[in-house]
Formats: structure tokens, C-alpha cells, sequence
């Protein structure tokens, strides 16, 4: 019952419910800011993994410069093969692994335990300056009369890591002589250094780029070696002026194509029979081929160039048949396994 006089209204009941103060725009966007905040986190850190993706397909044969002694050009190409590395964000990583055409691999599989990236270029260039030195020494021995024909000097062909030399020597540099006395073979250089005894200095003279320099070293005693050493393996200098052009791509695994490629030119006629023919393997001082990484990768990166011939180590062959479309793979032992395919083929 009301309380109040006849005639005068009663208020509104306070029951009635109000309408909901509406939210402020900020306060609506205020959820999507750490949202945002991950996005863009996400975007900028890379996680510890690498993304393998197609790289050049690059013809060797005007790769490789040979002075005082006759050539013969190819009407063909042999093209090395290697791979694009790229260590991802998150988006980058799903997105590869949704492409059919490259692989995302832990960090673990490319780099050595406490080894940064800086460091593993470094580590694949040297290992390039190798594989040149090591292509260059099977083709000159099967067709240039090397070693028994040879030049003054000792090429570096790898260097110890830890060794007197790491960092002072390096692959392709070559050792005029020690202690003032000239080199002729790498025998000279083992005696030299032995003869100078562990902890004594000996100052090796070396020629890189051009330039003639000395370097001070002090020969160790190595475990598992019976005498003082500076931590090198080298070969006899080359019998006339060689040099290969590798830019910026590093890895052992041009080895193969850069022995053929010299080979080609050693020799009269075309060992391509004018095709275009591609392939990868490491190549040791025996000729022999051994696996790399990235093979599937490699033969995508050659069919795009065009070849239709893909040599690949022996242990690699299964994969890079599981890839390849237009292109035929041929699985290799040795460096002569390949000439032997392409005198019957090409």
C-alpha cells in the first residue's frame, strides 16, 4: 500500500533494471595487446632450428682457371649443387614444414656443440678450400701426371683444429719453405719439422693470395703421432698455376663436380656430350665419393637448372631418387665411376 498523499505518483520502482554502462573502446582492445605482444615476439626470435631450402646450381666449368697448360672447353655444364640454410622464426619453421620442396632440421644437425653461426661459415669455407684442393689433386693424378709432376712448395691441404697452425695456416696456402730452406715435397716439410724438434720455433714461409709472408710456429707432440707435428696435412704444389673460383658457397660436397669439371678440361672432346649434367659428394685424396647433406634439396635445386643427370653418393642415392621427378640418379662410388657413366651416356 502506497504511503503517499492521493494524487501524487509513486516513483519508479528501483527493481526496474538499468541498462549497462557501455565499455570504453580501449577497455574492448585491451585483450588483443598480449596477443600482439606474442605475434611480434614470435616474429623476431629465432628458434633453434634451420630451415634446408634449394640453393645455386652452378656450372664449374668457368669456375676453374688453368694456366701453362692446354684445355679443353665443354659444349655442356656441370653444375654443382647446394642448399639455402635459414634459421627461422615460428612462422617461417610451420611454413616449411608445409613445403614439400624443403625440410626443417634441429640446430644440432648443423652446427658442431657450441658453435655459433659465424662460426660455421668460417668452418664450411675452410672445409670448400678443402674439397678444392683434394678435387684438384684426384683429377691432376688420374690426367695430368701428378704428384710424380709437381711444382716447388707444399700445399696446405687441411689444417688441425687446436694445432700450432690453426688459425695461422690455411687450405690452399702454399709453404715455400722452413727455417729458410725450400720445399719440394711434402716429405721435406714432415723431416724440416721434425728435425726442429716439439716446442722450437720455426718460421715457415708461405705464399697466399699473391703475397709471400713468414709465420712463427712451434711444433707439438700429438697423441697418437710419434713425432713433433704443426698440425697440416699437405700435398706436392700443382704442376702448373690452378685456381678455382667457389665465391661464397662453402661445404666439402662440391668435391665431385669440381673433379669432373677439371677433368672435363684436362682432356680432348666433352665429357658432357654438350648436356647439361649436375651432381654433389665429398671427393677424398683416394677419389672416393662420400655423402652430404641436403641431397633431396640438391635435386630439386638441379632439375629447376635443367640437368637430367644427377650424380649422387652411393649412401644418398635412395633419397634423392624419392625426389626426383625429371631427372635421372646415378649413385657413384667414385670420382671415376662418373667419368665411366658419362663416356658411356652422354
Amino acid at each position: 500500500m502506497s504511503s503517499l498523499p492521493p494524487g501524487i505518483p509513486e516513483p519508479p520502482s528501483s527493481d526496474v533494471p538499468e541498462e549497462d554502462e557501455p565499455l570504453l573502446p580501449w577497455r574492448k582492445l585491451a585483450f588483443l595487446v598480449p596477443v600482439v605482444a606474442l605475434a611480434w615476439i614470435l616474429y623476431f626470435v629465432r628458434i633453434p632450428y634451420f630451415v634446408i631450402s634449394p640453393g645455386p646450381a652452378q656450372d664449374v666449368l668457368p669456375l676453374i682457371h688453368v694456366d701453362q697448360q692446354t684445355v679443353y672447353p665443354a659444349n655442356g655444364h656441370l653444375l654443382l649443387t647446394a642448399v639455402n640454410l635459414q634459421q627461422p622464426n615460428v612462422y617461417e619453421a610451420v611454413w616449411a614444414w608445409a613445403d614439400s620442396t624443403r625440410a626443417v632440421v634441429p640446430e644440432g644437425d648443423i652446427l658442431a656443440p657450441g658453435e655459433t653461426q659465424q662460426q660455421n661459415v668460417r668452418r664450411a669455407l675452410s672445409e670448400m678450400d678443402t674439397s678444392k684442393i683434394d678435387a684438384a689433386y684426384v683429377a691432376l693424378n688420374a690426367y695430368a701426371g701428378y704428384p710424380d709432376r709437381h711444382g716447388k712448395g707444399v700445399l696446405v691441404e687441411s689444417v688441425l683444429p687446436g694445432s700450432p697452425a690453426d688459425g695461422k695456416l690455411f687450405s690452399g696456402d702454399l709453404i715455400e719453405s722452413v727455417n729458410g730452406e725450400p720445399l719440394d715435397d711434402p716429405e721435406e716439410l714432415s723431416r724440416l719439422i721434425r728435425a726442429a724438434g716439439a716446442g722450437n720455433p720455426v718460421t715457415v714461409r708461405i705464399k697466399a693470395a699473391g703475397e709471400t709472408h713468414d709465420v712463427s710456429l712451434r711444433p707439438v707432440m700429438v697423441k697418437g703421432i710419434a713425432y713433433p707435428v704443426i698440425g697440416v696435412s699437405g700435398v706436392a704444389n700443382f704442376p702448373f698455376p690452378l685456381t678455382i673460383d667457389s665465391g661464397s658457397i662453402g661445404g666439402p660436397s662440391a668435391g665431385l663436380m669440381w673433379t669432373l669439371g677439371l677433368a672435363d678440361l684436362l682432356t680432348p672432346g666433352d665429357l658432357t656430350g654438350g648436356k647439361t649434367i649436375a651432381g654433389t659428394g665429398t671427393i677424398n685424396l683416394d677419389g672416393q665419393v662420400g655423402p652430404i647433406g641436403g641431397i633431396a634439396e640438391k635435386v630439386i635445386a638441379a632439375e629447376r637448372a635443367g640437368a637430367r643427370i644427377f650424380f649422387a653418393p652411393l649412401l644418398d642415392a635412395a633419397e634423392a631418387r624419392s625426389v626426383a621427378d625429371n631427372i635421372v640418379v646415378v649413385p657413384v662410388r667414385t670420382f671415376m665411376d662418373a667419368v665411366r657413366y658419362l663416356e658411356q651416356h652422354a
